[in-house]
């Protein structure tokens, strides 16, 4: 079992910068892939980012190329997830996600149903 918590969240204005950590605890080591999710009122979770465990190769989806960056320095430490050029609609539930199964070099299958563990969410929101 993996246990995670998220903690950064909070408001800020568009263009502004935020950092979400994710902090595991449990079995760790058994973990291969952290991701990053959102979901905002009204709509489906989706995925942000991923990072494989260690944090030596990452992942982006959509709007976040270019303005979020992932990264976790090894296996003992926070997943971070560094957002800039913030905009309204990157308001939304923030969660962090672990899964022990080999995805390959790279995490590439960042949806829902292939993460096994979940943190419970830290709210974002950017004001115009």
């Amino acid at each position: 079992q993996v246990q995670l918590v998220e903690s950064g969240g909070g408001s800020v204005q568009t263009g502004g910068s935020l950092r979400l950590s994710c902090t595991a605890s449990g079995n760790t080591y058994s973990t291969n892939c952290i991701a990053w999710f959102r979901q905002a009122p009204g709509k489906e979770r989706e995925g942000v980012a991923s990072i494989t465990a260690g944090g030596a190769r990452s992942v982006y989806v959509g709007s976040a190329k270019g303005r979020f960056t992932i990264s976790q320095e090894n296996v003992r430490t926070p997943v971070y997830l560094e957002m800039n050029s913030l905009k309204p609609e990157d308001t939304a539930m923030y969660y962090c996600a672990a899964d022990p199964r080999y995805q390959g070099a790279y995490c590439t299958d960042i949806k829902p149903t292939s993460y096994m563990y979940w943190g419970q969410g830290a709210q974002v929101t950017v004001s115009s």
